[in-house]
């Protein structure tokens, strides 16, 4: 059969936990359905690809992650590109599309590819398609599938007008052994992976063009429709009775082998990638046993560890999965008895995955027991290719239908509400769908890494010499219809793992009672923050708006600055400002003593406190502040002047679904009301604030 010449271009992924490589991939593993042939890098593998002499099409896909910052393996080349001796022609031969990453929670959405996307243009480069601006917050898939579904008429369009010269070089010839695929049985099978079992599904047609279209068994959806309420489980017309367009099925390219070996010793990751095992010395109850929530003060000993910080940075701390939700995972998948066996992970030899590889998170020759409780994200929510995957591993025709309703175009509602917005896990969805038995290699090749934790350090090392502290809420996922309550993994794991050592509020800390061996430790690795610090000259003024456990890092802010006081009494220290929020003032206001001694010793020069759940006073107050923002507008004056006249520095942390949006829309309305301008002008104001690091945060959602 004569060889297809298949147009080539270029997928370069800037990504920091694996999202936008996962889909970088993803289109790399289309590509083929439509007759091109992509190559594919990450960007921080600048010997692998050279923007600088690339003639063919270049699609971008590029995450955010800190500030709005590019991601770190593409740092190197954004400081390439960003190269002010680089002529304003220099990549004026390239023709690129890009796919940004972000969350609207966050203040600078889609920075990292906006960031990348303005310095390409600036050199020159063209657009071929238009940018896309995809958004965690709402769900990755909303914007990222439309764009991928346009980008391949955009990338047909632009090899088509390229010059002959140019195709010549960017199109190459990709022969394949044989363009119908082959299942296990040897049986042909075209386009493998947007087929389904036909059978299984009791399906009377089957419409297949880009994408595989899967009607549903619309006698047995009327019989029900008029009683059944959708769910995880089941849904009802017109989504029932819809034909569906289903995702590709990704294909396997993990192979896993588990042998009989001793793995006995195996407890917690060894000391590489910069973590140190430190004792938590002492463990503090930090509000009432009713308040909303239990907020918990750690105190870890670093005092044998070669590990500095100032106030400001955080500490990654490296968590298991609990050991419950193995168990019941080990159960479902049937290898419960297997649980000790060392795992092989190899290549599949004739997988059509392009760059596939054996993850780095999975060692080899450890358990099973091990790979799940310290490798594996087993408590990620699911994406679409990984729901695709498991509706071919099940038995039952409605439940198969099921899940590929919850995967498709069709279903999008469905699976934001049922899976995404519930937090619903791969367990979960075994639990909810019985006769899907999945392979071990399929958990391996969708579950992502287990990410450590990261919380900010409550402590100055100034006050607080070889030790840090951070606080935390301990969060809660109350049972649903999708899952059974749970804690939050890291923060219930952390409870669990403390209760030995936890004084109840009121107590004063008593020195370490219990031996240095006796003590619970944990794995924890500093994450200097590059920015979020005190200003170097202590005379600058500062605000800090930090509710509930967002006050942490301000309490080392505090205890620094009553330090440097105390060291240099004749210098200047600006004022301090700090607004902070609790729901009740006797039940969770958190250093309340604390914050009340920097008042009284000068170190804060206001503490500005509101409590959002408190009955008014006596006094029947009017239009009391309930949050941060609301005080903010109450001492909007103040805040301006500092910012504005005094080039003062503003510091929010917290969440940032909620406050850190109102707090920026309050700074909008104080900037506009006190410079009479309109809130465009107002922005970049505030936009010329966050430029000069003068208006920092630390959130998260």
């Amino acid at each position: 059969m004569p060889c297809e010449v298949a147009a080539r271009f270029l997928i370069l992924y800037g990504s920091q936990r694996g999202q936008a490589q996962s889909i970088a991939e993803e289109i790399c593993e289309q590509a083929a359905e439509y007759g091109l042939t992509a190559d594919i890098s990450c960007l921080s593998k600048q010997d692998k690809y050279n923007v600088d002499s690339e003639i063919r099409p270049v699609v971008f896909v590029v995450s955010t992650t800190g500030d709005g910052d590019p991601p770190d393996t593409a740092l190197k080349f954004v400081r390439k590109i960003k190269n002010k001796s680089l002529p304003h022609d220099h990549l004026s031969h390239l023709r690129y599309a890009l796919l940004a990453l972000g969350d609207t929670n966050y203040a600078n959405f889609c920075n990292g590819g906006k960031t990348i996307d303005s310095l390409l243009q600036r050199l020159g480069a063209k657009h071929f398609y238009a940018t896309g601006h995809a958004d965690d917050g709402t769900g990755l898939e909303v914007v990222v599938d439309p764009w991928i579904e346009g980008l391949w008429d955009a990338l047909k369009k632009t090899f088509s007008g390229m010059s002959a010269s140019n195709q010549t070089d960017a199109a190459r010839s990709d022969c394949t052994q044989d363009n119908n695929l082959k299942n296990a049985s040897g049986q042909e099978k075209t386009k493998s992976d947007l087929e389904v079992d036909l059978h299984l599904l009791k399906l009377s047609e089957v419409h297949s063009q880009n994408e595989k279209t899967v009607p549903s068994d619309s006698s047995d959806a009327e019989t029900h429709s008029t009683t059944l309420v959708a769910s995880l489980k089941q849904s009802v017309p017109p989504l029932s009775e819809s034909v569906l367009k289903v995702p590709a099925l990704p294909p396997s390219y993990l192979e896993v082998v588990l042998e009989q070996a001793s793995t006995e010793g195996e407890t917690v990751p060894s000391g590489k990638d910069g973590y140190h095992e430190v004792s938590i010395s002492k463990a503090v109850q930090l509000t009432q046993d009713d308040a909303v929530k239990s907020s918990i003060l750690l105190e870890l000993d670093i005092s044998e560890q070669d590990v500095a910080y100032q106030p400001g940075d955080s500490f990654d701390i490296l968590c298991p999965n609990r050991a419950s939700e193995v168990e019941e995972l080990l159960l479902r998948l049937d290898l419960q008895m297997q649980r000790n066996c060392a795992v092989q992970v190899s290549l599949l030899k004739n997988s059509s995955k392009k760059a596939a590889k054996v993850p780095l998170h999975i060692p080899q020759n450890s358990s099973l027991q091990f790979i799940l409780t310290w490798g594996l994200e087993i408590r990620s929510i699911p994406k679409k290719a990984f729901v695709r995957a498991l509706a071919d591993f099940t038995r039952s025709s409605s439940e198969k239908r099921r899940l590929l309703e919850l995967c498709s175009k069709e279903g999008s509602a469905d699976y934001n509400s049922f899976i995404r917005d519930s937090n619903v896990c791969v367990l979960d969805l075994l639990q909810a769908f019985p006769s899907c038995l999945p392979p071990l290699s399929l958990l391996f090749e969708h579950l992502p890494k287990l990410q450590p934790r990261a919380y900010s350090a409550a402590s100055s090392s100034l006050q607080h010499p070889e030790k840090v502290h951070f606080v935390f809420n301990v969060v809660e996922f109350p049972a649903c219809p999708e899952h059974p309550a749970r804690t939050g993994l890291c923060t219930g794991w952390l409870v669990d793992h403390i209760s030995s050592i936890l004084q109840p509020l009121g107590t004063v800390p008593a020195s370490e009672c219990l031996g240095t061996s006796a003590l619970p430790k944990v794995h924890v690795r500093p994450r200097p923050n590059s920015t979020f610090h005190l200003p170097s000259d202590p005379s600058v003024p500062v605000v800090m708006v930090g509710p509930g456990t967002g006050v942490a890092p301000f309490i080392g802010f505090l205890q620094q600055r009553e330090k440097e006081h105390e060291m240099n009494q004749e210098a200047t220290f600006g004022e301090t400002w700090l607004f902070f929020g609790c729901r009740h003032k006797d039940k969770d206001f958190l250093f309340r003593e604390e914050l009340e001694r920097f008042v009284h010793n000068g170190t804060l020069s206001h503490l500005i406190a509101c409590f959002s759940r408190d009955e008014p006073d006596a006094a029947g107050t009017v239009n009391r502040p309930t949050y941060v923002q609301h005080n903010l507008l109450l001492h909007a004056k103040n805040v301006a002047s500092i910012l504005l006249k005094d080039k003062g520095c503003l510091y929010v942390c917290g969440d940032a679904k909620n406050m850190a949006k109102d707090v920026n829309d309050t700074l909008l309305e104080i900037i506009g009301n006190e410079l009479q301008l309109d809130k465009l002008d107002a922005m970049k104001i505030v936009a010329g604030l966050r430029e000069e690091k003068r208006y920092l945060q630390d959130i998260w959602s």
